[in-house]
């Protein structure tokens, strides 16, 4: 696994090279406070955010090599502007999470295993954001789609529980975590007779440091658990580094962020291991500029 990743690792950070170079310095702070403003879960940037993940999965159940996988997770960042103006606006912010698997390798017994592609579950978190300062604070519900096309992609439920989110930036970094839970409601497909509910968890936590130039350096990796599995099997706890650029391509703001992540913990019969990751985050222009309940 250790050269597969070497390998792609190299090839990965020349594409994410030649996307940002070439690029003339900014000699004002407007992409730096850009990449910034995307860095903060709950900012008021309209986006487009795209992750691209190679990962690497291992277990008890697999006798060889890691096992590869191909995916994308689409996730619209889109705040609507509810109160205020400026650094005392209310924001409602909307960031629904669409994944998109291309190749994944699912077990179906000892060292056997079905290549699988197609959508997973969404999820729409949808956190009342006010206005803090330097703190970062936000709270609301989270909803879960049973839009998989396969039974190993999703939950075979709907589900709702809640999303928050606490942190704290400066001029030099930014951190915090943005965790949301969700619990499983109704049927939803062919779910096994006396099956438990959906009950799991994604713990995103993050931390940047702003470097000159539109340059950051740091990490966003989640961690996951799942209630309904044996226990060990429950945790995924992966660590993550990241480098990024925030840059133009036309006039378009765009930020590129690249880097590799490592489970320090991962289940045991079967669970990612390592995963190479590159995002694009293009800016979008707000579809909603004036606050819905006024004070604007």
């Amino acid at each position: 696994m250790r050269s597969h990743l070497v390998a792609v690792s190299l090839l990965a950070w020349m594409s994410f090279a030649a996307a940002v170079g070439g690029q003339e310095p900014q000699a004002g702070s407007a992409l730096a406070e850009t990449g910034k403003r995307l860095s903060n879960p709950v900012s008021d940037v309209w986006a487009m955010f795209a992750r691209f993940e190679l990962g690497f999965a291992d277990g008890n159940v697999n006798l060889g090599d890691s096992k590869t996988g191909a995916m994308m997770i689409f996730q619209p960042i889109l705040p609507v502007p509810l109160y205020g103006h400026g650094a005392k606006r209310w924001n409602l912010i909307t960031r629904p999470t669409i994944p998109i698997l291309f190749s994944e390798a699912v077990p179906t017994g000892l060292n056997s295993f079905d290549r699988k592609g197609g959508l997973g579950d969404i999820q729409l978190p949808m956190v009342l954001a006010p206005p803090t300062g330097n703190w970062i604070v936000g709270a609301g519900p989270a909803f879960l789609f049973p839009t998989a096309t396969d039974d190993d992609f999703g939950r075979d439920q709907w589900g709702i529980g809640p999303a928050a989110v606490v942190g704290y930036r400066s001029k030099a970094a930014i951190f915090g975590v943005f965790g949301q839970y969700y619990f499983g409601v109704g049927t939803h497909g062919d779910r096994e007779p006396g099956e438990q509910d959906a009950s799991f968890l994604q713990l995103l936590y993050f931390a940047w440091v702003n470097l000159p130039n539109a340059w950051q350096f740091g990490m966003n990796p989640t961690i996951t658990y799942d209630a309904r599995a044996t226990t060990d099997n429950k945790w995924n706890v992966p660590v993550s580094l990241l480098v990024a650029k925030t840059t133009r391509m036309g006039k378009l703001p765009v930020k590129f962020q690249f880097g590799v992540e490592y489970s320090v913990v991962s289940q045991q019969t079967y669970g990612d291991q390592a995963r190479l990751v590159l995002e694009v985050i293009p800016v979008m222009p707000a579809l909603i500029r004036r606050p819905i309940l006024g004070g604007g």
